[in-house]
């Protein structure tokens, strides 16, 4: 096989065990109930907000079809009811897109100690961080907040020209939440490996380039994650362990044992 047959096959290969990782994550956490309920606690009480502001959307979710769709108010009935209900589709994609991901970031912000005990649990049984760096909890805090605050911001940059596209014929409603849930994933995979890059004194900026390096491995594991907080209280139930996978891919990333 030459180079360039080898190259779809292992970029297949490190996608499968991107995706992996979350079930090891989970089977990390698995093997310590304490760990995994104290970090359910704050992902509960996320979800329970989030769940109230996803009824109160979908209450509403038909007349914010009608307001996006103003243009086709003269169209006749069938056609502008095909498009609301495109424009319905897009809307709430791109409020699930940005649900999950504002989700995951007040989530870690809340839950910053149980989270930092898991990651650093992780660690240890892959022979620790020797030369890991103390920032202290307001520091680390607000260095969270500040990285969530810019993914979110980039998410609602790409969220708007994806729910635009949207309202392409086929492509719209095939290729564009795959390219959504793609994005998401590797937001996703960002917002959760704060915790073990920040104990190396890494930012934003460090991660992005790091995990960049093996996108189909940041990818698997950011897909699989997006698609398991698709499921409803996927994102509740599987906090902890996203955040376990989350710290073996940034080992794996920067050239550590797992």
């Amino acid at each position: 096989m030459n180079a360039d047959q080898s190259r779809p096959v292992t970029a297949l290969r490190q996608f499968v065990v991107g995706v992996g990782l979350l079930g090891r994550g989970l089977g990390i956490v698995l093997s310590n109930p304490r760990l995994l309920l104290l970090g359910l606690l704050p992902a509960l009480l996320s979800g329970l907000v989030y769940m109230i502001a996803l009824v109160v959307f979908l209450r509403f979710l038909p007349d914010l079809s009608g307001q996006v769709t103003w243009f086709a108010g003269d169209w006749a009935g069938w056609l502008r009811g095909t498009v609301e209900v495109i424009a319905g589709a897009g809307l709430l994609g791109l409020a699930v897109l940005f649900g999950i991901l504002t989700f995951t970031a007040v989530t870690l912000v809340i839950g910053d100690p149980f989270y930092e005990k898991i990651s650093e649990l992780v660690e240890e049984r892959f022979g620790g961080v020797p030369d890991a760096v103390e920032a202290g909890f307001w520091r680390s805090t607000r260095r969270s907040v500040a990285d969530a605050l810019r993914l979110i911001g980039i998410s609602i940059l790409v969220g708007i020209p994806l729910f635009l596209l949207g309202f392409l014929p086929v492509a719209g409603q095939t290729v564009i939440p795959v390219l959504g849930g793609a994005i998401g994933g590797w937001l996703l995979a960002l917002e959760l490996t704060g915790v073990p890059f920040q104990r190396r004194g890494q930012r934003l900026r460090h991660r992005r380039v790091v995990l960049a390096q093996d996108k189909p491995l940041t990818l698997g594991f950011g897909g699989a994650v997006f698609a398991a907080f698709l499921i409803p209280l996927g994102a509740v139930l599987l906090m902890p362990a996203a955040i376990a996978g989350a710290t073996l891919l940034a080992r794996k990333s920067l050239g550590k044992s797992i």
